[in-house]
C-alpha cells in the first residue's frame, strides 16, 4: 500500500517517534510511505534520514486553507492507498478536503483531553474520516464522551522499539559522567517536553522534600515552560539538584544513566516516555492519568501517584531510592511489560491491518456503485 502521512509540527516529541516508528515498520513490510511535513522540522529529516519520500507540508493553524489546497492537490495528483493525519493541525485539513483523492482517511489521537468544538468536532471525527486511532483506553473513553461513534473508534496503543534501549551499562557510567551525576546519587530521568501539562512543578515541589536524599534529577526537553522552570528550581534552593539538558538526541543512553523515570503529568494520552522506560528497564512513577495507568500497570512497572500531589510523588521517589531491590525488580517486570504489549512492530502490524480493512471497505463500497 502507499500511504501518506501527514504531520506538520516543527518539534519531535512523543507523536512524530511513534509516526517514525509506524513509517520504519511499514517500509520493512513491504508498503510505500510518504511522509507530509513540515520541511524545518525534525521530523522530515529523520525521515528522509530513513530514504522514505518527504513532501514539504507547512500548516500553520487549524483554519490554513492554502496548506488544505496544497494537501487536496498533492492526493490528487498522486495515487493514494490510505491518507492518515497525526496531529490535530493536520486532522483540520480534512475539513477543506472534500474527497480530494477518494481515498479513505483516518485520524490518530493522542491526547486525554476533552475534546473542544462542540458540532464541528464531532463532525470532524465522525464524518470528515473513516476512522480514528485511540491510543489508550482513557482516550478513547474522552472520545466517547466528546459525541464520537464508538463503532468508528479503533484501540491502536504506541509502540516502542525495546531493542532499541537495551543499553550497555559502559554506556550508563559514561553518560552519567557527562551529566555530573556522582556514583552515590540517585538519578531521576524525566524526558518531556517543558509544558504545564507534563507536571514538571508538581516535580519540583516533591525534590524540595526530600532534601535528605542524594538526588539527581535531569529533565531533558524544551518547551514554553523552560524559563519558569528554572526560576522556580532556582526559588526552591535545588540548585544543581535539578538539570535541565534541553532536547537530548540519545534518550536510550540517558535512560541508562537514571535509576528511575518520572512522568508527573496532569495529562497523557498513554505516555511514550513511560514505554521506553520501560523498554530501557527503569522503574517507572507516573501520575494516574489518561493512559499513564495502562502503560505502566497497577504496580507492575512502577508506582502510580496521584496527579498535582507533591507530596504522593515525593513518597514515591522515597520509596524507590531506598529500596533498590524493589526498583530493580520493577524495572525487570516493565523491559518484560513493553516486550509484550506495547513492542513498536506490534502497532504498526495492527494499523497496517487496519489500513488494509478500510482499503477493502472503500473498494466494496466502489464495486456495489458501480
Amino acid at each position: 500500500m502507499r500511504i501518506l502521512h501527514v504531520d506538520p509540527e516543527r518539534g519531535f516529541g512523543g507523536g512524530e517517534t511513534q509516526v517514525l516508528g509506524l513509517v520504519r515498520h511499514l517500509v520493512a513490510s513491504g508498503h510505500e510511505p510518504v511522509v507530509a511535513a513540515e520541511p524545518a522540522g525534525a521530523l522530515a529529516a529523520a525521515a528522509a534520514a530513513l530514504g522514505v519520500r518527504v513532501v514539504p507540508c507547512p500548516i500553520r493553524n487549524h483554519a490554513d486553507v492554502a496548506a488544505a489546497r496544497r494537501l487536496a492537490g498533492l492526493m490528487a495528483r498522486e495515487a493514494y492507498d490510505i491518507v492518515h493525519f497525526h496531529t490535530a493541525r493536520a486532522h483540520a485539513m480534512s475539513a477543506f478536503l472534500g474527497r480530494a483523492g477518494g481515498v479513505p482517511r483516518l485520524v490518530t489521537r493522542r491526547m486525554d483531553y476533552p475534546l473542544r468544538g462542540g458540532w464541528y468536532a464531532r463532525w470532524l471525527y465522525n464524518r470528515a474520516v473513516d476512522a480514528v486511532v485511540a491510543i489508550s483506553e482513557g482516550v478513547r473513553a474522552v472520545l466517547i464522551a466528546g459525541g464520537v461513534d464508538p463503532g468508528h473508534i479503533h484501540l491502536i496503543p504506541s509502540g516502542v522499539d525495546v531493542e532499541r534501549f537495551a543499553v550497555a551499562d559502559a554506556v550508563r557510567a559514561a553518560t552519567r559522567a557527562e551529566h555530573g551525576v556522582a556514583g552515590d546519587e540517585f538519578a531521576i530521568a524525566v524526558v518531556a517536553a517543558l509544558e504545564t501539562r507534563k507536571g514538571h512543578a508538581v516535580l519540583l515541589e516533591a525534590v524540595r522534600a526530600l532534601s535528605d536524599l542524594r538526588l539527581r534529577v535531569l529533565c531533558a526537553g524544551t518547551g514554553s515552560g523552560a524559563a519558569a522552570l528554572a526560576r522556580r528550581r532556582d526559588e526552591l534552593g535545588l540548585g544543581a539538584r535539578v538539570a535541565f539538558p534541553g532536547r537530548v538526541d540519545d534518550v536510550p543512553a540517558l535512560l541508562a544513566a537514571a535509576d528511575a523515570v518520572v512522568l508527573p503529568s496532569l495529562q497523557e494520552g498513554l505516555g511514550v516516555a513511560a514505554l521506553e522506560a520501560m523498554a530501557a528497564g527503569r522503574p517507572v512513577i507516573a501520575s494516574r492519568v489518561g493512559g499513564l495507568p495502562e502503560a505502566v500497570g497497577e504496580g507492575e512497572a512502577g508506582v502510580l501517584v496521584p496527579p498535582g500531589d507533591p507530596a504522593a510523588l515525593a513518597a514515591a521517589i522515597r520509596l524507590l531510592a531506598t529500596a533498590p531491590a524493589t526498583a530493580r525488580a520493577l524495572g525487570d517486570a516493565g523491559r518484560r511489560r513493553a516486550t509484550r504489549r506495547f513492542a513498536m512492530r506490534a502497532m504498526a502490524g495492527a494499523t497496517a491491518t487496519l489500513y488494509g480493512r478500510l482499503r477493502e471497505r472503500d473498494h466494496g463500497t466502489v464495486d456495489q456503485a458501480s
